[in-house]
């Protein structure tokens, strides 16, 4: 879907300028908001990086495909809904989407004079990601259920879509280099990335306290089958902050093109 994407919209480009391909890479940080975490943004903010191809259609109009690694976490001990929860988890993420950038301003890299724009962007991506608890995985264990059919649940997918949309701006250093600081949020089409969502399907005086599926899926050992341990009504989100650093290649033969935009 992805790949379909950023292909459909170069197919489709028209290009009055040059075409200038734009390779960098992206340092920042990364934060979830879920069951666990729903309103607190900028909490548990983890290290980010990746690394991204942009194409520049124009001087308004830019597609690019991004690849970004990083780890979300969250905690009902931090939240203010359902703290007596005690549950936790940690997941590794890694998102590749494909976007188009609008530029509010014109923008060149390497122009005098259009040196600088605030933009906003969009387009679609697909999550790999993976949630744990003390190291143990979450998911094969079916903290809900779903490993034996509880209330028709099912496993969980740890692939998943996203719907990702930002804000930054972009600012040209010298010819061919450009920095961009970016504000990012990703709607992920999954309410499991923190392994929370429906209820509990264990009765937590029974549980056993060597069984890691047991366990992890009601460590107070207190709530019985059918409480709330989640809100199935929403969805997991996670967002990027950061800046990006490119390098401009321009291809084909259009350099005389290229001089004189640059000096505008």
């Amino acid at each position: 879907m992805v790949a379909c994407l950023l292909l459909f919209l170069l197919a489709f480009a028209k290009a009055p300028v040059a075409q200038e391909f734009e390779v960098g890479l992206t340092g920042g940080g990364m934060y979830y908001l879920g069951d666990l975490n729903p309103g607190g943004h900028f909490k548990n903010l983890h290290p980010a990086y990746g690394g991204l191809i942009r194409y520049n259609i124009n001087d308004r109009w830019t597609v690019r495909a991004t690849a970004m690694l990083g780890t979300v976490s969250g905690s009902t001990g931090n939240s203010d809904y359902l703290p007596e929860r005690n549950l936790s988890f940690e997941s590794p993420v890694t998102d590749i989407s494909a976007l188009v950038e609008f530029n509010f301003f014109e923008y060149f890299t390497g122009s005098l004079h259009h040196w600088g724009t605030p933009f906003i962007y969009g387009g679609a991506g697909v999550t790999f990601f993976n949630p744990m608890a003390g190291g143990q995985e979450l998911q094969p264990l079916g903290t809900e259920g779903q490993n034996i059919g509880y209330e028709g649940r099912k496993p969980y997918s740890l692939t998943r879509f996203n719907f990702p949309f930002g804000l930054g701006g972009k600012f040209s250093l010298g010819k061919r280099l450009c920095v961009t600081a970016f504000w990012e949020m990703h709607k992920l089409f999954s309410d499991y990335l923190d392994d929370a969502s429906t209820t509990y399907y264990l009765n937590g005086p029974s549980i056993d306290p060597d069984d890691p599926a047991q366990i992890l899926s009601d460590p107070t050992m207190s709530y019985e089958p059918g409480m709330k341990r989640g809100n199935a009504t929403t969805s997991d989100w996670y967002s990027v902050t950061g800046i990006t650093i490119t390098y401009k290649f321009a291809l084909g033969n259009t350099k005389r093109c290229r001089d004189l935009k640059s000096q505008q």
